[in-house]
């Protein structure tokens, strides 16, 4: 019989768009009371409402220990505990390395793996009491990371290697953990990128499936509220992804390496004149839901 989230207490990072407030809407569906902390307080109280009267919300900025502490503690009183987590935290940068602004590639390092790190580390308390399980979202490139996107790329292989530590480190506490592994999300993130970078779309279709394909947020949310009821190890969206982590060897190997090396001489010039005719490395993302073009910084 499919497990369900029923009377499960759900805390979900990142949750005012894309991935993170799809999951938070469908695991509520499923009977969760779901918890949300992230930035943009008029979109996470609005998800709130629409969520219900069980749910509860938290602005905190993963980048700050404290405060992202007090708002775990906060979720954990208001639901009196913790059951399970999605640690979702994600930007990205524009830039090679010899080009990147330094600010902007730590700015990454700080959200994807150290935001994470700091959720890690708060909510566990709250996980050892209930024997709980978290999820935690790292990426495709945690395999093998892409020319362009070096900070993204680092910072997500980060994910995988944190995440692999700390299971080992929480199993006698009876938390398990599971890896999250998405390819391109159809989420502001990748939109952002696309409408700065024309030639960003024109790189991802000369990868190989998975990586030339888009799959939407919904189908992304479900197979990680899925991984959440099912207390997966390994959740990868689209599935095909597995092969990415089966193959991680073969892919960075001097095997691989003539590939890579015409794939980047066809890529690499084209991306470092639009970055530059960009004047900025960090991605302001669309608002694609107002009219006009308005923009804001990306936040986890």
């Amino acid at each position: 019989m499919k497990r369900d989230l029923v009377g499960r207490k759900v805390i979900v990072t990142g949750a005012a768009r894309g991935i993170g407030e799809q999951v938070a809407r469908l695991a509520a569906a499923q009977g969760a009371r779901v918890a949300l902390i992230g930035l943009e307080p008029d979109r996470l109280q609005a998800l709130a409402a629409e969520l219900g009267p069980s749910s509860h919300w938290c602005e905190a900025d993963v980048r700050d220990s404290t405060a992202l502490q007090t708002a775990i503690d906060e979720c954990a009183g208001a639901m009196n505990g913790v059951d399970m987590v999605v640690a979702n935290a994600g930007v990205a940068a524009y830039g090679t390395v010899r080009h990147a602004d330094e600010a902007s590639f730590e700015r990454v390092v700080d959200i994807n793996l150290n935001g994470v790190f700091r959720t890690l580390k708060h909510a566990t308390p709250h996980l050892q009491r209930s024997g709980g399980h978290v999820l935690i979202v790292a990426s495709a490139l945690s395999f093998t990371s892409i020319g362009g996107l070096a900070s993204y790329g680092a910072s997500k292989a980060g994910v995988e290697a944190l995440a692999l530590a700390y299971r080992g480190e929480v199993a006698h506490l009876g938390i398990t953990v599971g890896l999250v592994h998405p390819s391109w999300i159809d989420t502001d993130l990748v939109r952002g990128a696309e409408v700065d970078i024309p030639s960003f779309q024109q790189m991802r279709n000369r990868l190989p499936y998975p990586g030339n394909v888009t799959t939407s947020a919904e189908r992304a949310a479900s197979a990680i509220v899925d991984g959440l009821a099912y207390r997966r190890s390994r959740v990868y969206v689209p599935r095909a992804v597995v092969v990415a982590n089966w193959a991680k060897a073969l892919l960075n190997s001097p095997l691989v390496w003539p590939w890579t090396r015409r794939f980047s001489a066809l890529t690499i010039p084209s991306l470092e004149t639009e970055v530059a005719a960009l004047g900025r490395n960090d991605q302001l993302v669309p608002r694609f839901e107002s009219s006009g073009r308005e923009r804001s910084p990306v936040s986890a």
